[in-house]
């Protein structure tokens, strides 16, 4: 793995957490208080925000795709985590463990242990 696709994962991971918590804050906070308390002036901004972030995300996902050249399965699995309430955290860390793994081969490459 390149230093450019570790950094594409890296940025995937890191708008993954604050997209999976959009999510149900949005249903939570938003739906929540409108139904219980009729009280929808949360409803616009965290719509707002979990949409800007769910579009960098796919963006992102878009990125990584393009550099990587996951499988469509695998791509379609990270989109369905994004569509899922906390989804995005599950995606961090299996994204986590494919960035660890990805720079300690290219570690292992720079060093000549693994002709890879």
């Amino acid at each position: 793995m390149d230093i450019k696709t570790a950094a594409a994962l890296h940025r995937l991971r890191l708008a993954s957490i604050p997209e999976a918590l959009s999510f149900p804050a949005l249903l939570i906070f938003g739906t929540g208080f409108r139904i219980a308390l009729d009280y929808d002036s949360l409803v616009m901004p965290l719509g707002m925000l979990h949409g800007v972030l769910f579009v960098i995300y796919v963006l992102l996902l878009l990125d990584v795709w393009n550099r990587t050249k996951w499988p469509v399965k695998r791509v379609a699995f990270f989109f369905l985590l994004a569509i899922l309430p906390f989804g995005g955290l599950y995606g961090d860390k299996v994204l986590k463990r494919e960035e660890e793994a990805g720079v300690a081969a290219a570690h292992a490459r720079e060093e000549g242990t693994v002709d890879a």
